[in-house]
């Protein structure tokens, strides 16, 4: 794991599920045999975004709800990389929403991690996209009017070939989880509910550990997308996390014709010259 570490204090508050999701991801990459300068991570902005200076491969600060395009060109542009997003649900399903969906319904090659705590952590607290209704907040004070948004439906709606939901609480399974996604050619998610101690006193690791069972560890199929659907909107006393859905397909790359070896444009000045 050694490699994948910086000399920069890690600033995010003792107790985050942040510190987690670094040595899920760490680990992660460690057990594929993934070198430093072939991993490629785009951060959203947000606590997750500090990640930038605690992990080290090549790093792209995106803008807020913005890493999604980012990274897409960057695979597009260089399909060898290992290329991975990490970024808050704020980030995700708020500003970056449309994105999200478009990226799904590309399917490109990219591992989209986001960290799932129902609130804007950096920002000191604000209601979420992924906040319960009545949940209140210094910007909902009277509660959240809104429905909650579910990322694991909203992803298999668009189609989304590698769902899955991670918990900060059960580091060795998100390693794994990470791994797949990683290994899954095209678009993978892999939603990580992760406790805020500092501004979330509802969603604690406690209330998680009271409601969550893993569906690796039944006889759950993974390939049907409609048991998926059901088991996405179960939530209340029992709430389910592991792998969803998965299934191959064909990603974005491996259809278009200018990212395969035999077209690859190799002389930049005369495709300069088009231009001039």
């Amino acid at each position: 794991m050694n490699k994948f570490e910086t000399d920069y204090k890690v600033t995010w508050c003792p107790g985050c599920g942040n510190f987690a999701i670094k040595t899920a991801l760490h680990q992660a990459l460690t057990e594929l045999n993934l070198n430093n300068e072939d991993v490629l991570i785009f951060y959203g902005i947000g606590c997750s975004g500090n990640g930038a200076n605690f992990t080290k491969t090549y790093s792209w600060h995106s803008l807020h709800g913005r890493s999604i395009p980012s990274a897409i060109g960057a695979k597009l542009a260089n399909k060898d990389l290992t290329i991975i997003v990490m970024a808050g649900d704020g980030d995700s399903f708020g500003e970056g929403m449309g994105h999200f969906i478009h990226g799904i319904r590309g399917n490109t090659d990219i591992t989209y991690i986001t960290h799932d705590n129902k609130v804007y952590g950096l920002t000191t607290g604000q209601t979420a996209p992924t906040s319960e209704k009545g949940f209140k907040t210094k910007s909902t004070p009277d509660g959240v009017i809104e429905v909650m948004t579910n990322p694991i439906s909203l992803a298999l709606s668009a189609n989304c070939n590698f769902v899955s939901r991670g918990f900060t609480g059960d580091v060795k399974h998100l390693k794994e989880l990470i791994k797949k996604a990683i290994k899954h050619k095209g678009f993978s998610l892999v939603d990580v509910f992760q406790p805020c101690v500092t501004f979330n006193k509802i969603n604690t690791s406690k209330w998680y550990l009271d409601r969550l069972y893993n569906l690796d560890n039944t006889k759950y199929n993974k390939n049907n997308i409609e048991i998926a659907f059901k088991e996405s909107l179960k939530w209340g006393n029992k709430i389910p996390y592991g792998i969803f859905y998965e299934k191959k397909n064909k990603n974005y790359g491996d259809k278009i014709l200018e990212v395969n070896n035999s077209t690859k444009v190799r002389n930049i000045n005369k495709l300069l010259q088009e231009f001039k």
